[in-house]
């Protein structure tokens, strides 16, 4: 597969697995009685303060859209950018194995994000908890058969067979 294409993959596995995490993470904060959109907001705040600046943190947790799509933008990066890097040993794996590495993937980036990243942006320790950790989970599983499945269908990997090779 051409580098073109690989970004391409890259890009789409990415929105791809942010989507679900997102989605995974807001109801498992419905499951567990946490005020979803509060939350979502507040996660917002944090996100955005990277670029914003921690002022943005003090705000109250309304629908302010310059934060939402400076988060949005954060997210997504980040997520193109971990894909990218999971590219390389995606393709090399069966789809069970890279799904169960892209779970393991997910842990080590909760690891890096809730516990590596904290030391320049110490407002993300809020953000730690199980709730979280299954999200990047989630994150990493699904980028994993993201990147593979899409990898598979542009013709550079392997059949997108779900058996063992």
């Amino acid at each position: 597969m051409r580098t073109g294409s690989q970004l391409i993959v890259a890009a789409a596995a990415g929105v791809v697995a942010g989507t679900i995490a997102t989605a995974v993470q807001m109801l498992a904060w419905w499951l567990s009685a946490t005020p979803v959109l509060e939350t979502l907001l507040r996660d917002a705040r944090l996100t955005a303060a990277i670029v914003m600046g921690p002022a943005v943190l003090t705000s109250e947790p309304v629908l302010r859209w310059d934060l939402l799509l400076i988060a949005a933008l954060i997210h997504f990066s980040l997520s193109f950018a971990y894909a990218a890097l999971a590219m390389l040993f995606v393709r090399r794996l069966s789809a069970k194995l890279a799904i169960l590495t892209g779970a393991a993937y997910g842990l080590a980036i909760y690891g890096l994000n809730l516990h590596g990243f904290t030391v320049f942006f110490p407002w993300f320790s809020v953000s730690r908890g199980w709730i979280t950790m299954l999200a990047h989970v989630a994150f990493g599983a699904s980028l994993a058969a993201a990147c593979w499945l899409l990898g598979a269908a542009g013709g550079g990997w392997r059949s997108p067979s779900l058996r063992s090779s």
